[in-house]
């Protein structure tokens, strides 16, 4: 009974060892398990620093990448307007005051200043582009009839269908 009692009393110590020794594993593993949650934590939080940094590089990458094709856009628009210009001004000179008088039969000077072929075009481009749902403007006296009539022939400007007196820059995008 006494050796039995000895070698259970042994076998207590080393299970009592054991579980010394495990709680101790048990412990540092829940201590790595902890350190690896927070290791977890931080590069989660990192990683959706970095998204967000990402997503408003991008945005000010696509911004500044709109504001390159905006101004090419402002500066070709300028070109193209200028070489309108150039080439109206070359084929379709301002009528200068005695011209006009001879156009009319008279003598007397006219009573508004006629506007040039370009003043008529940027009128009508600038209508369509302001307000594309109504393009329409009104033909009035200092429109030089030959000028209207020239953009309604050559289908540059349309009539209005229920106003002969209105006029639209023809949509050439459709």
């Amino acid at each position: 009974l006494q050796k039995v009692k000895n070698d259970l009393e042994m076998v207590l110590l080393v299970v009592s060892s054991k579980n010394k020794k495990l709680d101790e594993d048990l412990k540092r593993e829940q201590q790595w398990l902890e350190e690896q949650e927070e290791l977890l934590d931080a590069l989660n939080r990192i990683e959706e620093e970095t998204k967000m940094q990402a997503v408003q590089l991008s945005k000010r990458r696509g911004s500044n990448e709109l504001q390159n094709k905006m101004l090419k856009l402002k500066t070709y628009e300028k070109e193209l307007l200028s070489a309108m210009g150039e080439f109206l001004d070359k084929h379709f000179p301002p009528l200068q005051k005695d011209e006009r008088a001879k156009k009319k039969n008279s003598s007397a000077e006219p009573a508004v200043e006629l506007l040039t072929l370009q003043d008529i075009l940027q009128i009508l481009i600038n209508k369509s582009v302001s307000t594309p749902h109504e393009p329409y403007i009104t033909i009035n006296e200092s429109f030089w009839p030959p000028y209207v009539e020239l953009l309604l022939r050559y289908g540059t400007a349309l009539r209005h269908p229920e106003d002969p007196n209105r006029i639209r820059l023809e949509a050439f995008h459709k």
